[in-house]
């Protein structure tokens, strides 16, 4: 990963706010993939130029999530006022994993700057940035990439163990203003539970829900929630987003059982 997106990035949240953040981070990447274009040609070159631009776009996309899980990332792990290693690890690992040991230190680094910015801003008006930076991810990002968005500011908030009434709300905040139902929290906070109560709540329907309505709300799940629609995000991403997926299937067998079906 190179340098040029996270510097573009930080520096255009600092200057522009956090539509500027995401803009000069899109810039950075260009930047860093430019130095590759024309290395290697083989074919016709127009069929190339065609490739090369869907490759930006891709890019484009993944680099632009990326951005936006740090910005809200630093909101959620400061609503209940602390910094947890835990919660800051698992981004660094996630980071690690994915971009490499230099690509962890950039952004541990770009989260401490947002710290730092909202100590100097003040919650309310930190805030105010955060939610647009949501409204611009909820322009850019269809459903599905969103809902994968907050399923890692989640798996985030669970990352030491618990997840205060602050950090519900803060992500609830999140899923609100990329104009997401805040029943996806709830359903999110319930993957990982072995309940048949669980199950009701990832489905989001109560136990008392006719067949036909639970049916109509496993579909409308495994169809935003599939993984094929997140691939272009990066294969990472998919993975995610199928471990949610099985868990989803999982709540489904769960209640299908219980009533029968």
């Amino acid at each position: 990963m190179g340098l040029g997106k996270w510097i573009a990035g930080y520096l255009g949240w600092i200057v522009l706010g956090p539509i500027g953040g995401i803009l000069g981070f899109l810039l950075g990447s260009l930047f860093d993939s430019s130095s590759s274009e024309g290395s290697s040609v083989f074919g016709n070159q127009d069929d190339n130029t065609q490739q090369q631009q869907a490759y930006n776009q891709q890019q484009g996309d993944r680099n632009s999530f990326l951005l936006s899980m740090l910005v809200m990332a630093a909101y959620i792990i400061r609503a209940d006022g602390k910094v947890m290693h835990s919660e800051m690890e698992m981004v660094r690992n996630f980071l690690r994993q994915n971009f490499g040991a230099e690509a962890a230190q950039q952004g541990n680094d770009i989260m401490l700057k947002l710290f730092e910015e909202e100590k100097r801003q003040g919650r309310v008006a930190f805030r105010r940035n955060i939610r647009q930076s949501c409204e611009e991810a909820a322009r850019y990002l269809d459903y599905s990439g969103r809902l994968q968005l907050l399923n890692f500011l989640v798996m985030i908030a669970q990352a030491d163990g618990k997840v205060d009434n602050a950090e519900v709300d803060a992500l609830k905040d999140v899923a609100r203003w990329m104009q997401m139902q805040t029943e996806e929290v709830d359903s999110m906070l319930h993957m990982e539970g072995d309940t048949l109560e669980d199950a009701y709540k990832v489905l989001g329907v109560s136990p008392q829900a006719t067949d036909d309505e639970v049916k109509k709300a496993y579909r409308r799940l495994a169809l935003e929630h599939h993984p094929d629609r997140v691939a272009k995000l990066g294969e990472d991403v998919r993975r995610a987003a199928e471990k949610k997926f099985q868990e989803i299937n999982a709540a489904k067998e769960r209640i299908w059982k219980a009533r029968g079906l």
